[in-house]
């Protein structure tokens, strides 16, 4: 399965949750594999905590093949490669876990016929190797959307679902409606390129990040009155996405408010949660959760 991950906007934990997707699936015994394509900034490796792609490899990464026509993209094995105890050696039972980093201190880039041909070429080619490929754009209506819509108009043959990923706000919420149906949005561009708009628009969901829940433990502090703040809040969002359409029917996943996200974004490991007691169990579930809905067919019914 290939998932686009995008959002309208930085800091709505795309990169931290699609990561954590990944990881997740993999330790369920699928095979995953993450491209990024945060041209801009290409940090994924700090999140694997690859201490040689922190910000992108020197050289030979994705900008290398895309730009440069190098053969092949560099590939990074997370489980051979991370510096992190938790992550050094693939746990049994578990599939295979890479990182396509991009390269160090370049930048953006438009899209042209031999780009496009060339991401082409490596959606497929990953799609084939691995059970789940995540592909992480950088925010807003960059050249890594519009380069793999092109890409995927023109090879019909590359199925595709996109995740969009807005934290739950009213800024966010109105983004991320805008992203995907806005004048310059992913449906018109995608429609602009080749792509059929109702096949494309059944293909993207939201996922809705740092999500509080006043029910929750973390909000055992709070007084009376700011519980119910809070519930007013939250109902009014929820009639703000609706009106925008990005409403609980076209929501895959919640991922609830969390500390260690907040402070440090990071893997959360079972050991975070059991033996560390640092991760919340609500957070790992609903990674697990994502995980699963991503390459469930009947999850995506309906929505």
């Amino acid at each position: 399965m290939l998932v686009f991950a995008t959002s309208d906007k930085g800091g709505t934990g795309r990169s931290v949750t699609s990561s954590n997707v990944v990881y997740r699936h993999a330790l369920r015994g699928g095979d995953c594999c993450y491209l990024d394509f945060d041209f801009g900034s290409p940090t994924a490796g700090a999140i694997f905590d690859l201490p040689g792609a922190l910000a992108g490899v020197p050289d030979g990464g994705l900008h290398s093949y895309l730009m440069d026509g190098r053969p092949a993209p560099r590939r990074l094995d997370v489980w051979a490669d991370s510096e992190r105890d938790v992550l050094r050696g693939r746990p049994a039972g578990a599939g295979r876990l890479a990182l396509y980093p991009g390269d160090r201190g370049r930048g953006e880039f438009p899209a042209h016929p031999g780009i496009v041909e060339r991401c082409a070429d490596l959606l497929i080619r990953a799609d084939e190797e691995f059970d789940l490929v995540i592909v992480d754009l950088s925010a807003g209506r960059s050249y890594a959307t519009e380069i793999v819509l092109a890409a995927t108009a023109t090879r019909p043959d590359i199925q595709a679902r996109w995740l969009v990923f807005h934290r739950w706000t009213r800024q966010h919420i109105i983004a991320a409606s805008s992203l995907v149906h806005g004048k310059q949005g992913i449906l018109r561009s995608g429609a602009q390129l080749g792509h059929d708009p109702a096949t494309l628009a059944a293909a993207i969901r939201f996922v809705r990040t740092a999500v509080p829940d006043p029910s929750s433990p973390d909000q055992a502090g709070l007084r009376p009155e700011q519980l119910a703040w809070l519930d007013f809040c939250d109902q009014r969002l929820h009639e703000l996405a609706a009106r925008h359409r990005v409403g609980r029917g076209a929501v895959l996943g919640e991922i609830p408010l969390d500390p260690v996200l907040q402070w440090q974004e990071q893997l959360l490991s079972d050991d975070d949660m059991w033996l560390h007691r640092i991760a919340n169990e609500r957070t790992v579930h609903a990674f697990d959760l994502l995980a699963g809905k991503l390459v469930d067919d009947e999850a995506w019914i309906g929505l």
